[in-house]
């Protein structure tokens, strides 16, 4: 692996010009295919297998041109304190904008409250009217929308309160591409604090926007929405500057050593660039993985994203170098830009001159020992109490995700600003907390000998549930074996009991199609959310072992070694369950509620968790490989256990610091956005990159490697014979150079074209010269 990176970062730097011209021409025919493809139609949320999803197929099939996914909206109108809204200018107000609604353009029909059964509260306040359309949210033209939106205005005017909830309505405006921007701008400061230069922050970013350009592109150009690059586009972002950063210190170090531009390149991608390769796997492995959860939008949006960062790999390994080529003493410290022609003079510095905390700038890093070097000598004089205090931190900050509960909160975790979340507590108040998640339920009587009496069955056996309130006639299709029926329950849309009337209400079904022949299924946006809950929560366990499972195979092969990879698994489940219970802390207790702007309490969202583990899994290997593959190649190369852990802080450290403080600092920003779910997000996330970097990757890790000793780097004899040597560290090119390379490229024919070494070459700072 090694040995081939190298030849490969030779080729790039040597045929930089044309490297980074076919870079150019990918990303022009990537972009030129996006602007090209058709848009195309938004993904729908279908969850395969469950029976809300079924019940949905089936009313597709036997009410045609009824779409179960047709755009509705609610509007609903409340009378001033101490009138009714079915008083004469009250009446007349709510008649007129309904009028003025049915009216608009893309409206299929628009029900006028008082002609509804029940749609006026029993206090006479409360009153709301259901628009129904021909297209779906996602097909709304803006006149639609705006239609809506002015007929409630002029109800406002004439001294109603009116608010809006449904389908139609646009999602609550943010202020698109803020928090991207703030996260460029976040991770160029800290690049430039890394590193003290220009030229060496630039690139990182600089290659960055270009794998994810290409990638984004190459997924429009497929044909894929748009909602699908969102996790693209975050993490193909975060991966490509970390993986770019990782190399451009890499090569740093090399020049401190005294190589001359080139092969600094060659073997910073020899060396860096294989923990790039297999931190990169590790990355597709946990978003591949979001397969097996069979959501296909999850599907699509998690191997989008591992396509984004195979591109980001790739551009490390080709692009980066080629980037080097030509800024090849830019990106250097400012002490060392003067003395970067004579390779001699230099030759022999310490690689921490150029590598972890402190030590960029110069030979004053080789004179002090630098922060990270101090913390691992720390962490090493002691590292059983280090391990003790960090689990156990860890361990009681995760006490919290004990009474974890998962559900699909809706319009009631909304910020009290917006009309979705006005219009929920206004409907909760005038008829009851389950008005706002009714139940669909389908009664399938094709099966039946009399459908009309099987569906009369049902309706009597829904009403005579515990924590139904209200239910509807049946209504038959016109083949008249079909019908369906609404359930109001008593709780809320997100309350568990809700849940235990759904299981009620199910486990019925099996008596009424024993008496009657008739199937039952129970759909509905709170059956769906429950359905999804579930699938989800039975899609954890698997998910993490498939995933864990593939990343230990992959580490063992990386490492050579048993014990490290299973540490590595372990400290990751420690973050993430840290993370957890900060979410649970404050999203579901309530602590720091205000500070942290969140307005409603109630369950975590139920794809946080298994979203969070598939972002941060890939994030925490990349941070594992980076600083243990430098602490292997000095056990490798013959330092001491304590002494490679010390080395590997010395170069490592600071990567890994400016990689977390970039990442921490993006998704922080997330948590100031007013929607529930992403401000969940983007506080685990922020929180678990914390925890995982400066608490396992700093703390536990060497902690750990220091009371095992030479054992973290030993397999057992009849693994040591099956477990394939790839050579991650470049032990072949530390131990012989790149005369051995050579010779060894040469024999096997192996160099890529234009790349092959010929005559006789002596150092200068342009690289091998001919002579």
């Amino acid at each position: 692996m090694a040995t081939f990176l190298y030849r490969l970062g030779r080729f790039s730097f040597r045929r930089r010009r044309l490297v980074a011209l076919l870079w150019a021409v990918v990303l022009a025919a990537c972009a030129f295919a996006a602007a090209k493809a058709p848009t195309a139609p938004e993904d729908g949320f279908s969850m395969p297998g469950t029976e809300s999803q079924r019940a949905f197929d089936l009313l597709d099939e036997r009410f045609p041109g009824q779409s179960s996914n047709s755009a509705d909206a609610r509007i609903v109108f409340v009378a001033p304190e101490g009138q009714k809204v079915t008083a004469g200018t009250n009446r007349a107000a709510v008649e007129r904008v309904v009028a003025d609604v049915a009216g608009g353009p893309q409206v299929k029909a628009a029900l006028n409250p008082f002609d509804m059964a029940g749609a006026v509260s029993e206090d006479g306040r409360t009153a709301y009217s259901t628009i129904t359309y021909d297209v779906q949210s996602v097909d709304l033209t803006d006149a639609s929308t705006k239609a809506l939106e002015d007929a409630a205005e002029d109800a406002r005017e004439a001294g109603l309160t009116v608010e809006l909830g449904g389908s139609a309505l646009l999602p609550d405006s943010e202020v698109g591409g803020t928090t991207e921007v703030a996260g460029v701008v976040v991770a160029a400061i800290v690049l430039l604090v890394t590193f003290g230069s220009l030229a060496a922050a630039g690139l990182p970013l600089l290659t960055a926007i270009v794998g994810v350009g290409a990638g984004v592109a190459s997924i429009i150009g497929a044909g894929m929405s748009t909602t699908t690059t969102t996790l693209a586009m975050m993490l193909g972002l975060a991966v490509g500057i970390d993986y770019a950063l990782f190399i451009v210190s890499r090569y740093r170090s090399e020049r401190a050593e005294g190589h001359h531009a080139e092969e600094a390149v060659a073997r910073a991608v020899g060396t860096a660039g294989s923990a790039v390769v297999f931190a990169g796997l590790t990355v597709v492995i946990a978003l591949a993985g979001l397969s097996v959860v069979n959501i296909p939008v999850l599907t699509k949006m998690g191997l989008a994203a591992a396509g984004t960062v195979v591109i980001a790999v790739l551009v490390a390994m080709t692009l980066l170098p080629a980037l080097l080529g030509f800024f090849r003493t830019a990106v250097l410290p400012r002490a060392d830009r003067g003395a970067s022609g004579n390779g001699r003079a230099r030759r022999g510095r310490r690689a921490g001159a150029s590598g972890a905390l402190g030590s960029t700038s110069g030979t004053a890093g080789a004179d002090r020992p630098d922060m990270g070097t101090c913390w691992a000598r720390f962490v090493i004089r002691r590292p059983l109490a280090v391990l003790v205090l960090g689990v156990l931190g860890l361990g009681l900050i995760a006490v919290p995700a004990l009474d974890l509960q998962l559900g699909m909160p809706g319009d009631e975790s909304r910020p009290t600003s917006s009309t979705k979340r006005r219009a929920y507590d206004a409907l909760a108040d005038g008829f009851g907390p389950g008005f706002n998640g009714p139940l669909t339920v389908v009664v399938d009587a094709k099966g039946s000998d009399d459908p009309k009496a099987a569906a009369a069955h049902a309706a009597k056996k829904l009403a005579a549930t515990d924590g139904i309130v209200a239910t509807t006639p049946p209504a038959f299709n016109k083949a008249g074996d079909t019908a369906v029926l609404t359930a109001v329950p008593a709780t809320g849309p997100s309350s568990e009991k809700t849940t235990d009337v759904v299981h009620t209400i199910r486990d019925k079904a099996h008596g009424l199609e024993a008496d009657t022949g008739a199937k039952m299924l129970v759909t509905g946006a709170t059956a769906v959310n429950i359905d999804v809950s579930q699938k989800l929560s039975d899609a954890l366990a698997p998910y993490l072992t498939l995933v864990v499972g593939l990343a230990f195979l992959l580490l063992m092969i990386v490492f050579r070694s048993l014990l490290v990879p299973l540490k590595a698994a372990l400290g990751f489940l420690l973050s993430v369950a840290a993370a957890f219970g900060v979410i649970v802390a404050v999203f579901q207790w309530g602590w720091l509620a205000d500070v942290l702007g969140v307005e409603q309490t109630g369950p975590i969202m139920s794809i946080t968790p298994i979203f969070l583990i598939g972002v941060v899994f890939g994030l925490a290997m990349d941070y594992e490989v980076f600083l243990v593959t430098r602490m292997r190649e000095a056990y490798v190369q013959g330092e001491r256990p304590g002494q490679a852990i010390v080395t590997g802080f010395r170069h490592s450290a600071r990567v890994v610091v400016a990689a977390a403080v970039i990442m921490i600092a993006v998704f922080a920003g997330f948590i100031g956005m007013s929607e529930a779910m992403i401000k969940m997000m983007g506080l685990g996330l922020a929180a678990a990159v914390f925890f995982d970097a400066f608490v396992v990757r700093m703390t536990i890790v060497p902690a750990v490697l220091a009371l095992l000793g030479d054992r973290a780097w030993r397999l057992p004899r009849w693994l040591e014979r099956i477990v394939p040597r790839v050579d991650v560290e470049g032990e072949r090119l530390s131990r012989s150079g790149p005369a051995a390379v050579h010779a060894d490229a040469r024999a096997a024919g192996t160099w890529p074209a234009g790349a092959e070494p010929t005559g006789t070459e002596k150092d200068s700072e342009h690289g091998p010269v001919r002579v």
